[in-house]
């Protein structure tokens, strides 16, 4: 037998290490944590400094039992779990359980760390071990105890005064409030009407446009001109007043610089995967955690990319050395500039042998290794190897021209603005995207070269009339961007907070934008109310940055937890005597019940929020909140009914919103206001067909072959482009539950395979 034991989380990871370690080693895992606080009231004491009961986690103790099996014939046991507070308190629990069965007497017993998996990195790492860091893993724990205090503390809280089912978490409380308050900034804004002013101008043969920017010697502001008569008005006025004619008053050339953005951390992947690729948080971490775990590509297991949860955008002396010399190979030396080029990590819990999310070697080129991966996986990787690179090469430089083209001796000016890319530098191979960019936005507009005192072709002057827009509603880009921006959570935890509020029917994605269920709105408005301390984001942030100085060992975390829980467990407990469920679930409204004469309020009923009678039950009235005498629904724009040629409408149902025939009930057609969504895996029945993600009749999502009926291939959950390593089916599904965690699991009902997911995420 083995004389070293190596225990890692996952198996693929076990796989790629032991190649690596020869014969003399035996690597195990512990498929992720394999202990958790039991499910119950009482696992954390606050009467007792938190001391915290747990108990082994039942889908790993097969796991736990091929460990204690292997560690018997052991000498050496070194724990390789991931090198941060989850992968620290993976490797504490392990420990604790193995002392209390009195096998670590006469064990040697080390902490091994490292960010890539490659032989270089793994053997290194083991041939200088460390000791268990216990700032981590206390840091670990005081996060762990918080989340439970809060979560058993105001989930039975929402059950008695919302409905029952309902839970509350310290983490995405605050992420639900960014969430409603956005939708009403959205219910309350007024639109307001103005009109755009450009000149369409030809000169050098090349036609382009200027914007009106004085007008009678007045600057234009958004809203000088907000209506149809005094555009018309000005239109005629500058036609007249240029003749057909307008001169080059002011030519203005500059060049500046664009600089690279800095490699990946955690949050700026997930959302430029969101961004580029289409792929959710929770997608860009999995699938991540493959390439970083090991992908065979011809013959070698090699860890493609570094470990992809950190805040760091430091990148080690020898991966610049390897960066630098490929992009003087490939895009040559003029490229490269003198000297590497440093980004300062903004996060204060960020350690220099941390690094950003890089290919663990440049040389491991996407096109060459393309074959080796699935679409997901080259499409991510892509992704960061593009960024790594470009972040190492030399500035873009832009050539910038604006021109101010005037009439009527300079009282009216308008202005054309362009530029050209002089040298494209890092651009060539990459540049970052941005979120909710309108139309237009990022076009270049090239102009034909002029001179002062020039003159031009006034062909027209156009008029566009324009209404200001509310803010967008979150996408996961631009979320995850807001969550990094208040300090809410940390990069690890997002994707989990996300799934948490969609899993909790806390907000729905639609067309790829967060919207709160009528449930969502209740539990924010109550949170907001009655615990507003403990969802506002300067305190939620604080309190991340707390346990972060834990981690460092500036704090200790049972005097922290104190400060916490007793004016928190105080105010739990005057709440639940101080607020009555009519004061949650009932809104009164300035409209009186038509059939009795008593108020009316919204109220929150099974399937949604409704406007009901306040006398009720002696008065029966309700209707649906959208259903007012003036409220007409909204058409569907651009769009007729394919069966009767009528307009189509949104409509709501018990089942949620859908698009239907205005002509109804002369015409029923109906169809789902969300379209079905490609998850880029292939149909393994017909093999002809993707599989897309659907919504049934009752809300529930389920996931079939998009050439149905044809092919009836269905799954009630998200397939994964991985083939069953049991019975070799070319599909797998991801399947969450509270108890077990995230598995995937073999949807062949012969084969029986199921393996934990290790998420490495607390909420």
């Amino acid at each position: 037998m083995s004389k070293n034991l190596v225990i890692v989380e996952s198996p693929a990871k076990a796989k790629t290490i032991e190649k690596y370690l020869g014969k003399d080693f035996q690597v195990l895992a512990s498929y992720g944590h394999v202990r958790d606080l039991i499910p119950k009231e009482g696992a954390v004491d606050p009467q007792h400094d938190f001391a915290m009961k747990y108990e082994v986690i039942e889908r790993n103790q097969r796991h736990i039992q091929a460990i204690t099996k292997a560690l018997k014939t052991a000498d050496t046991l070194y724990l390789a779990t991931d090198p941060d507070r989850e992968g620290e308190a993976i490797s504490w629990h392990l420990l604790e359980l193995l002392n209390e069965k009195n096998l670590l007497a006469k064990k040697a017993v080390h902490r091994v760390a490292f960010h890539e998996i490659t032989k270089k990195a793994v053997t290194e790492a083991i041939a200088e071990p460390s000791e268990l860091n216990y700032n981590l893993v206390y840091a670990q724990q005081a996060r762990r105890a918080l989340d439970y205090l809060v979560g058993f503390n105001l989930s039975p809280l929402l059950w008695k005064k919302i409905r029952r089912g309902l839970s509350a978490g310290r983490v995405q409380s605050p992420a639900l409030r960014l969430i409603v308050e956005r939708e009403l900034e959205i219910e309350a804004f007024k639109s307001r009407e103005y009109w755009s002013v450009d000149a369409a101008v030809f000169a050098h043969e090349q036609a382009f446009k200027a914007k009106l920017t004085h007008f009678d010697s007045k600057k234009i502001t958004q809203f000088s001109i907000d209506n149809a008569e005094l555009a018309g008005t000005t239109k005629q006025t500058l036609l007249d007043a240029a003749n057909g004619k307008l001169i080059v008053a002011k030519l203005e050339k500059k060049q500046r610089k664009s600089h690279p953005a800095p490699p990946f951390i955690t949050s700026t992947l997930q959302q430029e995967a969101a961004r580029k690729l289409g792929f959710t948080t929770k997608r860009t971490m999995t699938v991540a955690q493959q390439l970083y775990e090991g992908i065979d590509i011809g013959g070698e297991t090699a860890g493609l990319i570094t470990y992809m949860r950190t805040d760091s955008v430091n990148l080690s002396a020898e991966a610049i050395a390897d960066i630098r010399a490929l992009i003087s190979e490939t895009y040559g030396a003029a490229n490269l500039p003198k000297t590497p080029p440093e980004f300062k990590t903004k996060s204060k819990n960020a350690q220099e042998a941390h690094e950003a999310v890089r290919p663990t070697s440049a040389r491991y080129l996407p096109s060459q290794i393309q074959t080796y991966l699935t679409p997901e996986q080259f499409k991510l990787y892509e992704l960061i190897w593009k960024r790594t690179i470009a972040c190492q090469m030399i500035h873009a430089t832009l050539n910038g021209v604006a021109i101010d083209l005037s009439c009527a001796d300079g009282k009216h000016v308008f202005r054309a603005t362009g530029s050209s890319i002089a040298n494209p530098g890092f651009m060539a191979v990459y540049l970052e995207g941005k979120d909710d960019t309108k139309e237009g936005d990022d076009k270049e507009s090239f102009l034909p070269p002029l001179n002062e005192g020039d003159s031009v072709t006034l062909n027209d002057v156009l008029i566009a009339q324009h209404f200001t827009e509310p803010p967008p509603r979150y996408g996961e880009a631009s979320l995850v961007k807001a969550l990094e921006e208040h300090g809410i959570g940390r990069p690890s935890t997002y994707a989990s907070i996300i799934s948490t509020l969609q899993n909790r029917e806390y907000v729905t994605l639609e067309t790829k934008r967060f919207h709160p269920t009528d449930v969502g709105r209740i539990v924010n408005k109550f949170l907001t109310e009655h615990f507003t301390k403990y969802v506002d984001y300067s305190f939620t942030a604080n309190l991340e940055d707390d346990l972060d100085a834990v981690a460092r060992g500036e704090k200790a975390w049972i005097p922290l937890m104190h400060s916490f829980w007793q004016p928190f467990g105080e105010l739990v407990r005057e709440k639940e005597t101080s607020v009555q469920r009519k004061d949650v679930t009932q809104e009164a409204i300035d409209e009186l019940c038509p059939q009795c004469g008593k108020g009316l309020s919204i109220r929150l009923g099974r399937n949604g929020r409704f406007i009901g009678c306040t006398d009720y039950p002696t008065c029966s009235y309700t209707r649906n909140l959208s259903d007012t005498a003036q409220a007409e629904p909204e058409v569907v724009e651009g769009r007729e009914c394919p069966e009767c040629k009528s307009t189509l409408v949104y409509k709501s149902s018990r089942y949620g919103k859908f698009i239907g025939c205005s002509a109804y009930p002369d015409c029923r057609y109906i169809e789902p206001l969300e379209k079905p969504q490609d998850t880029g895996v292939q149909c393994p029945q017909c093999k002809k067909g993707q599989i897309f993600k659907r919504k049934a009749r009752s809300g529930k999502l389920f996931y079939s072959c998009e050439n149905y009926p044809t092919c009836d291939y269905a799954l009630w959950y998200a397939p994964l482009d991985e083939a069953c390593p049991t019975c070799h089916w070319p599909v797998l599904m991801l399947k969450e539950s509270k108890k077990r965690g995230v598995e995937k699991v073999c949807p062949q009902k012969s084969c029986n395979y199921i393996e934990a997911v290790e998420t490495n995420e607390v909420e």
